[in-house]
């Protein structure tokens, strides 16, 4: 399987580049974004590019895909509704239109969040926006699109958020996370979980095409090695 990841630098980006470069399955792992991550593998190949409105330049190094990992977001935290929009929307579908119109065979996985307004109509901004961008996803003859809706998410293996406060936060609250995590697996989820799920619909599909916290914490499951598993 050859996979793209986008937003690799990112905290959540960051765990899926991990998994899908432990995966014996995938045999490239190919990241975009406007800075290399700074690591080194054999299956590892960076595409930098500045322009997350425009991949024209760029098309020849987007084709031959199985799946694309899209985790590019920021915080909506100080920023109007137009700048969120750019970034949320305006860039995931600047990537994702040309990717299906590349690799129709593709799966697309992109990371929203728990909470997410479907209907577009809500009052809170940031759950307006993705979930306009998540229906617009839905329209594009990908061979399938699966919408990651994660909550509370644990950072593991060195994985920091590029957020100063954000990190200092994971920082303080990293032993209360551990013991909460086991006791509610479906509720928090780890960056290692998210990255294993994403694989596993990438390999085998899901039931929905929206995954909650739940869902994914049973892909990610279903995706373990069976010596993993005994």
């Amino acid at each position: 399987m050859k996979v793209l990841i986008f937003g690799a630098t990112g905290m959540v980006g960051q765990g899926v580049l991990r998994e899908c470069l432990l995966a014996d399955d995938v045999s490239v792992v190919q990241t975009v974004g406007r800075t290399a991550t700074g690591q080194a593998h054999p299956k590892l190949r960076e595409l930098v590019h500045r322009d997350f409105l425009d991949y024209a330049a760029v098309e020849d190094q987007l084709q031959g895909f199985d799946a694309c990992f899209f985790c590019l977001g920021v915080s909506s935290l100080g920023m109007t509704e137009a700048d969120y929009t750019r970034v949320t929307y305006d860039f995931t579908l600047a990537a994702a239109t040309a990717l299906a119109r590349l690799n129709p065979a593709m799966t697309f996985v992109y990371v929203t969040g728990a909470g997410t307004d479907g209907s577009e109509r809500g009052r809170i901004m940031w759950a307006r926006v993705k979930g306009r961008t998540e229906n617009a996803l839905k329209q594009l003859p990908f061979k399938a699109v699966y919408l990651f809706r994660p909550g509370v998410i644990q950072p593991l293996h060195g994985v920091q958020s590029r957020t100063g406060w954000i990190q200092r936060t994971y920082t303080v609250t990293s032993p209360l996370l551990s013991l909460a995590r086991s006791l509610f697996p479906h509720t928090i989820l780890s960056t290692q979980r998210i990255g294993q799920a994403m694989l596993e619909v990438a390999r085998s599909g899901a039931a929905n095409a929206v995954l909650e916290s739940r869902d994914i914490e049973e892909a990610a499951r279903r995706g373990e090695p069976q010596e993993a598993m005994q």
